[in-house]
């Protein structure tokens, strides 16, 4: 497979090439082709992003206590935030999948998803180093450690919406911009949350983040009441 539009979209082009298809390899796809899986690739990304997102929020806000620095990493290195990191670099075009996991249905499960971006990490690294598999996660998760550090302690409604749907099983929830207004610097947007295909509710917010989370606030509102 060709992985030049991808290594564009990541803004690392990869010596070896090999690795990157690794990453990009399920175990689905490993056991029915007798190659080897992304696996221990996710073990060694897992750690060095923890790593470097640590160092991260360490450095760049200091105002942060112990704890505080612990629930912002929490809430940053979770599935749904390196789902979303997949999503956009457009991973599931790429992904080596078996017979068994393309036939479940046709998005790819957000697990493998976030599971792909961590054996990536790790690929960049062991490919080039630190600074660039640091310049990634840095890039990728900015926004996400700016937003965790102004809502600290706050409750994570999307978190919360995501645990009452997953009792019904395995579930693909999505938030959508709908609707962008005002200036630059009095920005609005409207979000709606998507469950399954289907839209739960709307909500409103000065930052794309703050419009998901009401979304998905008025969505756990809406399933109590029903």
């Amino acid at each position: 497979m060709e992985y030049s539009e991808l290594e564009k979209e990541l803004g690392y082009t990869f010596k070896d090439k090999q690795l990157l298809e690794k990453a990009l390899t399920h175990t689905s796809y490993a056991y029915e082709k007798n190659v080897q899986s992304n696996e221990k690739l996710e073990f060694l990304g897992d750690s060095i992003l923890e790593f470097l997102s640590s160092i991260f929020i360490y450095k760049n806000y200091p105002n942060l206590k112990e704890g505080e620095m612990t629930k912002v990493r929490a809430q940053v290195v979770c599935e749904n935030s390196l789902y979303k990191i997949a999503k956009i670099h457009n991973f599931n075009n790429y992904l080596r999948l078996g017979k068994s996991e393309k036939m479940s249905g046709k998005d790819v499960k957000p697990a493998i998803l976030a599971d792909s971006v961590e054996a990536l990490i790790a690929a960049i690294y062991l490919d080039g180093g630190l600074e660039p598999a640091n310049i990634f996660i840095t890039k990728n998760l900015k926004d996400e450690v700016e937003y965790a550090s102004k809502n600290v302690g706050q409750k994570d409604y999307k978190t919360v919406l995501q645990e009452i749907l997953q009792k019904n099983g395995e579930v693909h929830i999505e938030y959508k911009i709908i609707k962008e207004t005002g200036p630059d610097h009095n920005k609005k947007f409207v979000s709606e949350v998507i469950y399954n295909g289907k839209i739960l509710n709307t909500g409103e917010g000065k930052s794309k983040k703050q419009a998901e989370m009401e979304a998905a606030k008025h969505a756990i509102e809406t399933l109590r009441k029903e």
